[in-house]
């Protein structure tokens, strides 16, 4: 992980290199309910690359999971992402709050990949 000095109120970890090993340290901190998902996905992008012969899908996996981590070490995105989440899954695909939820989720992702994006 990258050194960091963590803030109250901040991050709840440092921003991890963007490795398998780092990654899987930081989300056993943040999300260790993910692991599983996360370990299964990166088998299937190791097979996807050696089948295609291309890097394609680990380089997708290593930026799915440094997205997913940067949203979960922040409190505050993290508690938008869970509402957006719930309310999605809660309400009518007809109803407003389902896009509003739906535009949510997609400002809290994008504001991951920003954020990644200045490292």
């Amino acid at each position: 992980m990258t050194a960091q000095h963590i803030e109250p109120g901040g991050p709840l970890v440092p921003r991890p290199e963007r490795t398998p090993a780092a990654l899987r340290v930081a989300l056993a901190q943040v999300a260790p309910h993910r692991l599983a998902d996360m370990e299964q996905q990166k088998d299937e992008a190791i097979a996807l690359a050696a089948q295609t012969g291309s890097l394609g899908p680990i380089t997708q996996f290593l930026e799915t999971w440094a997205v997913a981590i940067e949203i979960a070490r922040t409190p505050a995105s993290a508690a938008r992402l869970r509402a957006a989440e719930y309310t999605a899954q809660s309400v009518d695909r007809g109803d407003a709050a389902w896009r509003d939820a739906m535009d949510e989720l997609h400002a809290v992702h994008a504001w991951a990949q920003e954020s990644l994006a200045r490292e």
